[in-house]
């Protein structure tokens, strides 16, 4: 049909016939199964894109969002200050149809313009609703103990010396986010101890405290420095963990590089957790065969879908809870270390979860601003004896 109008309309008239036509293509495509493609603002925080986690995954759905419906995304990096986040939100409300901000710390911010600008639709990764969120701001967020969950499994499963530590970026951030990490991860390996009988000891450490002050504003430094995140690692690995969970964003790398120096110094395989992507993919090359596993926090999905609900006319405000139950977390199996028969112990918790006889806990039973040492042992686990973690009444699991 097409190629038999290009032919009639052969001659001197043609180009301003045809320009026309492919314009009218063009757009046909972009609005095939919804509404034109959007125009999308997102402001990442002053980590930005190149943490190989949280902002890289931010990223994947951008560019999801671009290659299938041609979404026109603009792109912004905080400088970590409160009126360069607000500047930053507000540059890109008038000139788009969707804003998306990437982090608690945009809450006052991102609130604050959309309700300055109600013609435009925002969205906060990691942002409550709260009483104050205007009608035109939705809320996507995440059950990261769920996913913490199972790769505390795997963890628990995959450990020889029943050792196992965790490393959380920043402690006490408003939505206390990282513990919901750290009590996941508690909860899994528990569940291991009551399942194969077995003792646990798994310690934490947290890199930087929100309550602390720096040029006047919180300490957030914690997910941005690899550094310490390697000395954190080396210190658990010389005590005898064989496997450490990092939640710290951009300072998972230093994770990563302890895994791989124990490993070569010690002659003994230690193993590294990632957090939010897929690490296996992201990490440099030298670290990946110590990446055991990742809890992924499908951020990368959350953007896509906010983009398109926006496409078709379907945006809205309010929660969207990422979980289980619509895969929105999960763990990796990149690289193929974890074992077929410890997938099979994965895949039946994560159906005890999503089915509602398993539930996890979001809140850890110790405090995050010291360094913590749970000692999860079996006998106490099953009796539910008082003193650490296993003090909370035991949950089904494999």
């Amino acid at each position: 049909m097409i190629r038999k109008t290009l032919r009639r309309i052969s001659g001197a008239g043609a180009p301003a016939l045809i320009l026309p036509l492919v314009a009218f293509l063009f757009f046909a495509v972009l609005s095939c199964g919804g509404g034109t493609a959007p125009k999308v603002g997102i402001v990442y925080d002053s980590t930005g894109r190149g943490d190989g986690s949280f902002n890289d995954s931010a990223y994947e759905g951008v560019k999801m969002a671009r290659a299938e419906f041609g979404a026109v995304v603009s792109e912004r990096t905080t400088d970590g200050t409160d009126s360069d986040r607000e500047d930053m939100i507000r540059s890109l409300a008038g000139e788009n149809d969707l804003v998306i901000a990437l982090g608690f710390s945009f809450e006052k911010a991102v609130k604050k313009v959309a309700a300055e600008y109600p013609d435009t639709n925002f969205a906060g990764v990691d942002i409550l609703q709260r009483d104050d969120s205007p009608p035109n701001f939705a809320s996507l967020l995440f059950n990261e103990a769920e996913g913490s969950f199972l790769v505390g499994i795997a963890a628990g499963y995959s450990t020889g010396t029943d050792r196992i530590g965790f490393i959380g970026g920043v402690c006490g951030t408003p939505d206390g986010i990282i513990e919901k990490f750290e009590a996941g991860f508690v909860e899994g390996v528990l569940t291991v101890a009551k399942t194969v009988q077995r003792d646990f000891s798994l310690r934490t450490r947290y890199l930087s405290q929100f309550t602390d002050s720096v040029n006047g504003r919180p300490d957030i430094s914690g997910f941005n420095d690899p550094g310490r995140a390697k000395a954190a690692a080396g210190a658990m690995f010389k005590a005898g963990a064989d496997i450490v969970f990092h939640a710290a964003g951009a300072s998972g790398a230093g994770l990563f590089e302890a895994a791989r120096d124990f490993s070569a110094a010690s002659g003994k395989k230690v193993w590294a957790i990632g957090v939010d992507s897929d690490q296996y993919l992201t990490a440099e090359e030298s670290v990946r065969e110590y990446i055991l596993t990742s809890m992924l926090k499908r951020v990368d999905t959350a953007v896509y879908n906010i983009i398109k609900a926006q496409r078709d006319g379907e945006f809205s405000g309010g929660e969207v809870i990422s979980d289980l139950s619509n895969d929105g977390v999960g763990y990796a199996v990149s690289g193929g270390f974890i074992e077929d028969v410890v997938r099979v112990h994965l895949e039946t918790a994560r159906d005890f979860v999503v089915g509602g006889i398993s539930s996890v806990p979001t809140k850890p039973t110790r405090g995050c601003g010291e360094p913590q040492t749970y000692d999860l042992r079996y006998p106490e686990a099953a009796a539910g004896a008082s003193g650490n973690a296993a003090a909370r009444p035991a949950s089904a699991g494999p």
